[in-house]
């Protein structure tokens, strides 16, 4: 059993089939051994990385951990140097006695624990986990230590300059360790946390960063303002701007490898009265794999509708909700449904925020003319099959998009909108005629985000009144409230989820929109032919126990 290849094991437990092991064999043989079988299993979507790891922890008899759901043990991880961790992709999670456990990607690699042991001068017990479980562990354990030694060396530079850095000084120190190490933490330490933005605030006494993690704002660390000045400007010198101009607004990016992960960072300075704030967008790059549309939250019977408006050979989908509500991730996701080889995909966006293999994009440059009416003019020469527009931003883009969809294109596109209803009544107003939105409207998609209770701490009790009519329902039924554990860093929430309300122009609420119908028409008609609110959505997940009433309201609360 011990001796049994890999391979053939997981065909016998029925986890790949044949072909697909000879497959991977073949890649393996053409990468010359470069490649872990695992990884090809993984790189070749036939497994999970998760699910590859718990097989060969089945067949090696060793424990397996998920190191995403257990505490860690700090003292444990001090015992291993950050160096040694990093080299051989380990991790110490538990101490007991003179016994360490270890989690690594490898249990049977032997000079790898005696290594440990002799680093540690104690036993090590191998149990498994997955390659990026572990490097985002080692990330975030020796991270701490790694702030408190970047802040130390920043005080100390702030004190040397007694507090006060001239424009000359701030450039010549801007290449200084401590700065280019807290520039680097600041952004290693936010991805990590899962934020999506980071925010550098100047003021008088000292200097703010806070990110933005699950929609709020978090404070991450008070720098002296005696640094901003250089550590603003080593921001803006890595992203490709000006750092002599400080009066005027400006725009960058770079790119910052953090965990073995790509991230592609959006920069924005605004001039304020203390310096410059700066506003750090921190983007999944191309390496995260695609969301699918059956991961978007839906519940089954939005799926299946959304699914349904796909089929749609022409005419135009959109997606609506305020900015950060997902609306670009649901778009690239349905591209990901419907992009086939036969078919010509071409995308219009500011910025591309992702690039998908096999998907003509194109971005949008004002400066250069380059705006979404013109690029989209000259896509509609180069016969697409599949049009997405980033943002339907004025009359012209909303026009040629709708023309486009009429002469048998399929468009994609979204718009910021409160609700799916008044989307119709918003293009109607951009100065589109009513009988072409009714013509080609194939369906809207409203959505939301919501945050999740965490599992660890939510705590049961029985809903009031008032919430019961918020939520629609006769009686009290048990639900959740948030409390807060250091699983979810004392927030209560631990991510977030979707919600979504569709509406699909059938022949009825395309004959109210030409007729010019208001809102409260297209709702009611809407309704009648089973559209779920955000609110009824909303609602759902609060009875389920997976969201909180607070969310609901803040979510979906109207007057």
């Amino acid at each position: 059993m011990r001796n049994e290849r890999i391979g053939d094991y997981l065909v016998s437990q029925n986890l790949l089939n044949e072909e697909q092991l000879q497959k991977v064999l073949q890649v393996q043989k053409e990468s010359n051994g470069a490649k872990k079988f695992g990884d090809i299993v993984v790189e070749l979507g036939f497994m999970t990385e998760v699910n590859f790891t718990k097989a060969l922890a089945g067949k090696l008899r060793v424990q397996y951990v998920d190191l995403d759901n257990i505490d860690i043990n700090t003292d444990a991880v001090q015992k291993v140097p950050e160096q040694l961790a990093r080299k051989h992709t380990v991790i110490a999670i538990n101490i007991q006695g003179k016994r360490l456990t270890v989690a690594t990607n490898d249990p049977v690699n032997f000079i790898v624990l005696e290594d440990i042991k002799v680093s540690t001068g104690m036993d090590t017990v191998p149990v498994l986990a997955t390659t990026s479980a572990i490097n985002k562990a080692i990330g975030k354990c020796y991270s701490m230590q790694n702030v408190d030694n970047v802040l130390e060396g920043v005080n100390a530079m702030a004190n040397d300059l007694g507090g006060s850095l001239e424009e000359q000084e701030a450039q010549d120190r801007v290449e200084s360790a401590p700065i280019v190490k807290l520039a680097t933490t600041i952004v290693e330490n936010s991805f990590r946390a899962d934020a999506t933005d980071i925010h550098i605030e100047p003021f008088d006494k000292y200097t703010r960063i806070r990110i933005r993690v699950n929609g709020d704002l978090v404070e991450l660390m008070n720098i002296s303002s005696a640094v901003h000045s250089a550590l603003t400007t080593r921001f803006k010198l890595i992203s490709g701007m000006n750092i002599a101009e400080k009066r005027i607004p400006q725009d960058g990016r770079f790119t910052q490898v953090v965990d073995g992960c790509t991230l592609d960072v959006r920069v924005s300075s605004l001039p304020m009265v203390h310096g410059e704030k700066i506003v750090i967008r921190i983007l999944s790059t191309g390496q995260i794999a695609l969301r699918k549309i059956t991961d978007l939250g839906m519940s089954d019977y939005n799926y299946q509708l959304f699914e349904s408006m796909l089929r749609v050979p022409h005419g135009v989908i959109l997606v609506t909700g305020p900015t950060g509500s997902g609306k670009t991730t649901t778009l690239y996701a349905a591209l990901g449904e419907i992009a086939r080889p036969n078919v010509n995909v071409v995308t219009v966006e500011d910025p591309v925020e992702k690039a998908i293999d096999g998907i003509n994009q194109c971005q949008v440059n004002q400066k250069a003319g380059m705006t979404f009416a013109a690029a989209l003019r000259s896509i509609l020469r180069q016969d697409p099959d599949i049009v997405m527009i980033g943002e339907m931003r004025d009359t012209e883009t909303a026009d040629i998009g709708i023309r486009a969809a009429i002469t048998g294109h399929l468009v994609l596109s979204t718009l910021h909108t409160n609700d799916a209803a008044s989307t119709v009544v918003r293009l109607v107003d951009m100065g589109v005629a009513s009988y072409m939105v009714a013509t080609s409207l194939i369906g809207v998609i409203a959505q939301r985000l919501v945050k999740v209770l965490c599992p660890a701490c939510k705590r049961p009790r029985l809903s009031t009144e008032e919430e019961n009519e918020l939520m629609g329902i006769p009686s009290s039924i048990q639900i959740y409230e948030p409390v807060g554990c250091p699983n979810c860093n004392n927030t209560g929430y631990k991510g977030r989820t979707a919600i979504h309300e569709i509406i699909h122009c059938t022949a009825k609420v395309s004959a109210i929109i030409a007729a010019g119908g208001g809102k409260e028409e297209i709702e009611q008609a809407a309704k009648a032919n089973g559209t779920k609110l955000l609110r009824d959505n909303a609602s759902e997940l609060v009875q389920a126990g997976e969201t909180s009433i607070d969310e609901l309201v803040r979510s979906t609360f109207s007057v």
